[in-house]
């Protein structure tokens, strides 16, 4: 093992011996969840990878994940040299702004994530799910047979998404817009290597720039339709931007991009993980349809109201079992903006810092039994169950710069899993 000179405050970040960190970042950026948890076994909170410009920081441990996220926001920059999200959603969106422009962006986006906004989708949520259900169950041959629940997973979330951005009007094509997002999410999750920037044409990175220029259309013909002739949607998300008016259509297409990929594949993955997680828990399934037949009753289009999430304390417990487990993204990046010390290390500038909700939500010195699937952690929690909640669970990373849309997540997640509860049998 080698380490860094320290500096003026910090001790040195320990790193592996050069030959073995070769293959060491070339298996994170293809696999990381295994690297992690050898990593943070082998030395601790916070190791360093690689040398001179091209140099990591891997934060792991949850006390140190949580120093790093209460640290100011200046001290970090997510437009840095290493991000290739910004190709994908564009470099006017908020998550790959830094200072003024973030605080600007944000503060336009977060308006449409009021709490009562936020109230007033539950219906549509539940209303959608019920018809995905409906659709799923009247195909032939489905009934009682084994098949696929992804590609139903991500037509539900597509859905679900579409209106919520775009309202009614764009609904019908939640498919198509669901299909341009395949590449462009492939794209993100094939090898460094190949996301290097090039001009050349027929490549996997000239197919996301054809994508993207089919999403930017369909976005500014529904931007235009906004001010030709505005609707009275409170759930239309594009619409709210639009009557906002204080960011540019550039703008506006750049944060309606992210909100797609957040909301739409990031979701549906975590959707997945949840019925993975119930389905090898006997009588788990049992538990979430009863609590759903006492919340919703018997009706075929149930009634929803402001209190039907906090009655959901099996759902909800699911929910954040899962996600602590097996959270949408193993790895989150920021460049160090100044020198930071983490855990007692010293993190110089330049550093591309990766901090880990896989392993804040595995860290064995805070959850009990860290691998075990057990949502009563969260559905009755002891004491000790809650500490460990407030300090190690960051699915959407936490502080100024957390998921904008972790509320409208968490509620999708709670209101499908208990409506899938009481219409089918999953094992």
């Amino acid at each position: 093992m080698t380490t860094e000179q320290p500096g003026t405050s910090g001790l040195p970040v320990p790193r592996p011996q050069f030959r073995r960190q070769v293959n060491l970042m070339r298996r994170i950026l293809r696999d990381p969840q295994p690297v992690l948890d050898e990593l943070c076994a082998e030395f601790g909170p916070v190791v360093g990878l690689g040398i001179g410009p091209v140099r990591m920081a891997v934060i792991g441990g949850a006390p140190a994940v949580r120093e790093l996220l209460a640290r100011p926001t200046s001290d970090f920059r997510w437009n840095h040299k290493f991000n290739a999200l910004g190709f994908v959603v564009g470099d006017g969106s908020m998550i790959v702004s830094d200072g003024s422009d973030h605080r600007h962006r944000r503060s336009s986006v977060q308006t449409a994530f009021s709490r009562r906004r936020l109230n007033r989708w539950m219906p549509m949520i539940v209303d959608r799910t019920d018809t995905a259900v409906a659709d799923l169950l009247a195909a032939p041959g489905q009934s009682g047979s084994a098949f696929d629940l992804d590609p139903f997973i991500r037509r539900l979330l597509i859905g679900i998404v579409v209106r919520a951005l775009f309202g009614e009007r764009l609904s019908a094509r939640s498919a198509e817009i669901g299909a341009l997002f395949q590449r462009p999410q492939r794209y993100l999750e094939s090898p460094a290597l190949r996301q290097l920037p090039h001009p050349f044409p027929f490549t996997a990175r000239a197919h996301v720039r054809s994508d993207r220029r089919a999403l930017d259309a369909l976005i500014d013909a529904e931007i235009a339709r906004h001010r030709a002739d505005p609707v009275d949607d409170p759930l239309d998300v594009l619409g709210t931007l639009v009557h906002e008016g204080s960011l540019t259509d550039a703008e506006m297409r750049d944060q309606v991009v992210t909100l797609i990929g957040a909301g739409y594949d990031t979701t549906s993955a975590s959707l997945g993980w949840m019925l993975v997680c119930v389905a090898r828990q006997p009588g788990l399934w049992n538990r979430l349809r009863a609590e759903a037949d006492e919340v919703f009753g018997a009706a075929v289009a149930p009634e929803v109201h402001d209190d039907t999430l906090s009655r959901l304390r099996v759902a909800n417990g699911v929910m954040r079992e899962a996600l602590r487990l097996h959270p949408a993204g193993a790895l989150t990046p920021r460049e160090a903006a100044v020198d930071v010390v983490v855990d007692g290390r010293r993190i110089t500038t330049g550093t591309l810092v990766l901090w880990s909700a896989h392993l804040a939500g595995r860290d064995p010195a805070v959850w009990d039994d860290p691998l075990r699937f057990d949502p009563d952690r969260f559905i009755d929690p002891s004491p000790a169950q809650r500490a460990a909640g407030d300090l190690a669970w960051v699915p959407f990373g936490g502080g100024a710069r957390n998921c904008i849309g972790f509320a409208l997540a968490q509620m999708e997640l709670t209101l499908i899993v208990a409506r899938l509860a009481q219409h089918l049998d999953i094992e």
